[in-house]
């Protein structure tokens, strides 16, 4: 027969001839309804019964996470983040930078001609100069090469948007610097600088103080009246920057600075191993010029300004000392109250 209807399967009639064809009236028949929904979403699916049961359950109970979707925990597992748990294509874990599993803090980028001049100028150590291929004629940026090239850093050439990149959109004038991550000492290591030198300790501690700046400076006092190191907590805390390394004049290159999880624990073990906690503090009983710990080894807690030692912190010293001030409501800088403390227990110990 010739031509017969057209009817289910292949490309030809019965009698072998090609089919008719329906000019497109089929064609929507023919799309496909695009990838496979997971389990959980596919309606009538067990996975997708499962999920709706745990989602009310979850609401009972006041917002737990939807079954089968990732929880604030899962962040390992989730196969954009490279997480190797289920679902997660087989791909490696991300690799951890060196400086985020406790080496020290990742590695600051400092960008435009006057900041990176300064850096450069305070000794501040780098990993890297970048500067643009077209940079105008400028003695900055001549002298921030000759600094670099002095100081055995190394020059990379590099384009607009690499240095964007870089920088994170900063303001950079074409040039860029590349700050190494500090590298923060343990706080047994303080006591073991004293231990060493034959001398009773004395570490200055930074309770709530947030700028870079404050900590550079009690660097840079802590070097000139013969005290060993800084400690500081991991959080909500001052780390050391570019802007800790200017301030410092360079006293971070002989200061150690240790970073402890929980100050107040730190405190107690230094407390366990001899050392006496006197915290600076505007209630204190004691005139930091009378402290009869002075010559002993010591600790001084220095808290931030305006708000000053935290409770856990005042709680675990064995001592509160003041600074006199002509008026009492007159609240002393971080870095200036550390620096007269030191001078005072300096004095004490014959030092000064």
């Amino acid at each position: 027969m010739s031509g017969g209807t057209p009817s289910g399967g292949g490309g030809r009639a019965k009698s072998g001839k090609p089919r008719v064809g329906t000019g497109g009236k089929g064609r929507k028949r023919l799309e496909g309804k695009g990838p496979t929904p997971p389990a959980h979403l596919r309606p009538g699916h067990p996975a997708q019964r499962r999920a709706g049961a745990a989602a009310r359950a979850a609401t009972a109970r006041g917002g737990a996470r939807l079954a089968g979707q990732p929880g604030p925990g899962d962040e390992a597992r989730n196969p954009a983040g490279g997480g190797t748990g289920p679902g997660s294509g087989g791909r490696s874990a991300a690799k951890i930078p060196a400086d985020r599993r406790g080496g020290g803090d990742a590695a600051e980028v400092v960008a435009g001609r006057n900041a990176v001049l300064e850096a450069l100028r305070a000794g501040v150590p780098a990993a890297a100069l970048y500067a643009g291929p077209r940079r105008d004629a400028d003695d900055r940026v001549r002298e921030a090469v000759d600094l670099a090239a002095a100081a055995g850093i190394p020059m990379i050439e590099a384009g607009r948007a690499e240095l964007d990149r870089l920088t994170g959109g900063s303001v950079h004038q074409g040039l860029a610097l590349k700050v190494r991550p500090y590298n923060y000492a343990a706080p047994q290591d303080l006591a073991q600088r004293a231990r060493a030198a034959g001398v009773p300790a004395l570490i200055v501690a930074l309770d709530g103080v947030t700028d870079p700046r404050n900590l550079g400076a009690v660097a840079r006092s802590v070097a000139a009246f013969g005290g060993h190191g800084v400690l500081v907590p991991a959080r909500r805390s001052a780390r050391v920057t570019a802007g800790a390394w200017k301030a410092s004049a360079g006293a971070l290159a002989r200061v150690p600075v240790a970073q402890v999880p929980n100050l107040a624990r730190a405190l107690a073990a230094y407390q366990q191993e001899g050392l006496f906690v006197a915290g600076l503090d505007a209630g204190g009983d004691t005139a930091v010029t009378d402290l009869a710990v002075a010559d002993a080894p010591l600790v001084l807690v220095v808290g931030s300004e305006g708000r000053g030692l935290s409770r856990l912190v005042a709680e675990r010293c064995d001592v509160l000392a003041k600074i006199p001030t002509a008026a009492d409501t007159e609240s002393l800088n971080a870095g200036v109250a550390a620096g007269i403390a030191l001078h005072a227990v300096a004095t004490a110990r014959g030092l000064s």
